[in-house]
């Protein structure tokens, strides 16, 4: 099933994705920096939705309550409630 997240405190503005047979596909960012978020797509790339809430769930962007991965962790956790 294929999902679009609209962050929230983060220099992107949209993170899409899927998750197929209980894995993580098709990570893509909308904004932010690119580099970075192309890592992070591939990183999660086949990654079971709970481990990679596990690993991203929390981290920070400088002095911002949040971060791309840590909104990416927020809607993994919408799309599997």
């Amino acid at each position: 099933m294929e999902y679009t997240y609209q962050t929230h405190g983060t220099c992107s503005r949209v993170i899409h994705f899927s998750i197929e047979d209980g894995k993580i596909t098709g990570v893509s960012f909308e904004g932010g920096c690119n580099g970075n978020l192309q890592g992070i797509s591939r990183l999660v790339e086949g990654m079971e939705p709970a481990e990679a809430i596990r690993r991203l769930r929390g981290i920070r962007c400088g002095m911002k309550s949040t971060s791309c991965p840590d909104q990416l962790a927020t809607a993994l956790e919408q799309a599997t409630a």
